[in-house]
């Protein structure tokens, strides 16, 4: 694992050579590799903007709590005695120790391990122990010491999401028209979503933005996750769920969307789920949902918020990844099952199945793309070998209509597009997440 020292100094080499006017997009092999790099993407995007943080149902009962962090900084988000959330730094007042080391709970009362100085669900300073025998000045009698509430913190639908930046834009204005994809996550669940119990915490040996790309490539999949396909392809048509995904004829279209701000989706028309399960679904959905968001329910779609969140809707299994870069070499993936509240113990037990075939380091798919992402990590190392071109799937718009019609439906108005057969595999949808990172590296 590299060591990423703490300097602002910018690298020598431009890291994105972005021409449009001459049919150019390439990214620097030392984007992926540069300490310095790494540590200016920790301070001016993961640390400078807004990031996801946790669903609303982990904060459903007064006194609930979870931490995380934002970059390199611990977080304890809490619901306090009326339900209210919050989003504090996990840190004592008192040395800045850890004030809360559980993932999550419920506790009126959290009291720091070093000195017992104790906070209420609010973070508000209950307790200063032996105060009155510590000789403490008038100015330190006279300052707050609750914890610090961290200077953004807002909801959108089921999402939560926080800044450590007070001049972020406001949350809606940041996620623009990629909140029509929350919206319709967040339709599907009419009670909420959940993440169901547990987690899985894995890394793999890579540069985070590795995973920012898979997430909306269509060109690996056939060639990645061959073994996957062939188990499909050797089960029964399970009505509950679906068979392998469909090929020749029977693929249906595939496009993207980019949103501005780094977020984009990437979306097929024809899922792997039966035709059982997509007419269970319509009818499940149809009272609360538009006619565009009940077509849409049943298209499989990839969903990246930039910089941290990423959910898959296979129809069959939802899952939502977040990205936690460690090194420029290594980076943590939280992964979670992500289910409506309230489902029937029927669906939900096919929903874990499909997803526990697919996701996480113990399927089938997660361990062929780590595997993927090291490879692609010592690759990126031969320098000499100059620019990849990786970026340059989905440039040649010559045979496109001019207006998308998938744009029309869902109300998309400053949304980039492309779309095209599944054997497109478009990489345009990755460009707009590299001009947002290349916007915010430089300050």
């Amino acid at each position: 694992m590299n060591s990423s020292p703490r300097t602002s100094a910018a690298p020598a080499q431009p890291l994105l050579d972005d021409r449009p006017e001459d049919g150019v997009f390439r990214v620097h092999r030392s984007a992926f590799l540069d300490p310095r790099v790494f540590e200016m993407e920790q301070t001016r995007i993961f640390e400078g903007g807004w990031v996801f943080v946790g669903l609303a149902s982990q904060l459903s009962k007064p006194h609930d709590f979870v931490t995380t962090t934002i970059g390199r900084q611990p977080i304890l988000l809490m619901a306090d005695e009326h339900g209210h959330m919050g989003a504090f730094f996990n840190s004592c007042r008192h040395r800045g120790m850890l004030l809360q080391p559980a993932p999550h709970g419920n506790r009126r009362v959290h009291v720091c391990r070093y000195h017992s100085w104790a906070y209420d669900s609010a973070g508000l300073n209950q307790h200063i122990s032996e105060r009155e025998q510590g000789r403490y000045l008038p100015g330190f009698q006279a300052e707050d010491h609750g914890l610090v509430p961290l200077p953004r913190f807002a909801r959108y639908r089921d999402f939560l999401f926080a800044s450590i930046n007070p001049d972020v834009p406001e949350l809606e204005d940041y996620l623009g028209e990629a909140s029509h994809f929350l919206d319709l996550m967040s339709a599907q669940a009419p009670q909420g979503l959940e993440f169901l119990p547990g987690k899985v915490t894995y890394t793999f040996r890579g540069n985070w933005k590795l995973q920012i790309e898979n997430a909306l490539d269509m060109y690996h999949f056939s060639h990645v996750h061959v073994s996957y396909v062939e188990l499909l392809k050797k089960r029964p048509l399970l009505p509950e769920m679906g068979g392998p995904p469909p090929t020749g004829a029977a693929e249906g279209e595939q496009g993207s969307f980019s949103f501005g701000n780094g977020h984009a989706v990437m979306w097929r028309s024809r899922s792997r789920a039966s035709e059982t399960l997509l007419a269970q679904r319509r009818e499940r959905f149809a009272p609360h949902m538009s006619d565009a968001q009940l077509k849409w329910s049943g298209y499989g779609r990839n969903l990246t918020i930039f910089p941290n969140m990423q959910m898959v809707d296979n129809v069959t299994s939802m899952m939502l990844r977040v990205i936690h870069p460690l090194a420029p070499d290594l980076t943590e993936m939280r992964t979670y099952c992500l289910a409506p509240l309230g489902e029937s113990p029927e669906e939900r037990e096919a929903r874990l199945r499909d997803y526990e075939d697919f996701f996480n380091p113990s399927g089938f798919a997660t361990p062929d793309d780590n595997v993927v992402y090291e490879h692609s990590q010592d690759g990126l190392g031969a320098i000499g070998a100059g620019w990849t071109q990786g970026y340059a799937r989905g440039m040649d718009r010559s045979d496109l209509p001019a207006r998308n019609p998938y744009q029309d439906e869902l109300g998309l108005n400053e949304a980039a597009w492309t779309v095209g057969p599944r054997s497109l595999g478009d990489e345009t949808c990755f460009h707009d997440a590299y001009r947002t990172w290349a916007r915010l590296l430089a300050g």
